[in-house]
């Protein structure tokens, strides 16, 4: 985190799915994402699921929960970060919090997926430890699973291992 940055982080509430719904489409350069992030997360999975504020205004936030058929795993549904607030930690912060709650939770990996064409998102998600789990296909490099969301839409798959992360890093 850069140290000119004050991030307060909280658990996400019902109250700031209106906010957040309002930035998703702007943050991700008019891509239209508010169909990918239901009300649900932050109403009925609170202690998974974060927010980044920074001089009062949203900066970030992280939708997770823990995996009801194995324990074991953490997922994070959607993260998103200011586009003017990139680079600073935010993203990395959103996910240790995240992390903290799934080790807490018993959980052993934490899995999460992103589009092939968004290379921004990959790496965020390489250079914080993530690995990318593999896929039945293949893009610059990155091994992605065709049509794992539904025909057309292809994800590229992440596993973070836990073990190699102590609590509050």
């Amino acid at each position: 985190m850069s140290a000119d940055l004050a991030v307060d982080l909280r658990h996400a509430d019902t109250a700031d799915y209106d906010a957040i719904i309002e930035l998703v489409d702007v943050w991700w350069g008019g891509r239209q994402m508010t169909d990918m992030l239901p009300r649900l997360f932050f109403t009925h999975f609170r202690p998974t699921s974060f927010i980044a504020e920074v001089d009062g205004a949203i900066a970030g936030f992280l939708a997770g929960f823990i995996s009801q058929t194995d324990p074991d795993v953490g997922y994070v549904h959607f993260i998103g970060v200011d586009p003017t607030m990139r680079g600073r930690g935010l993203g990395e912060t959103l996910y240790g919090a995240f992390f903290d709650a799934a080790r807490s939770r018993g959980c052993r990996v934490v899995r999460a997926v992103t589009s092939p064409v968004n290379r921004t998102s990959i790496a965020f998600h390489q250079q914080i430890g993530f690995r990318v789990l593999p896929g039945n296909a293949e893009s610059e490099g990155v091994a992605y699973t065709t049509d794992y969301d539904g025909p057309g839409r292809p994800c590229v798959r992440f596993e973070y291992d836990l073990k190699n992360r102590k609590q509050g890093d």
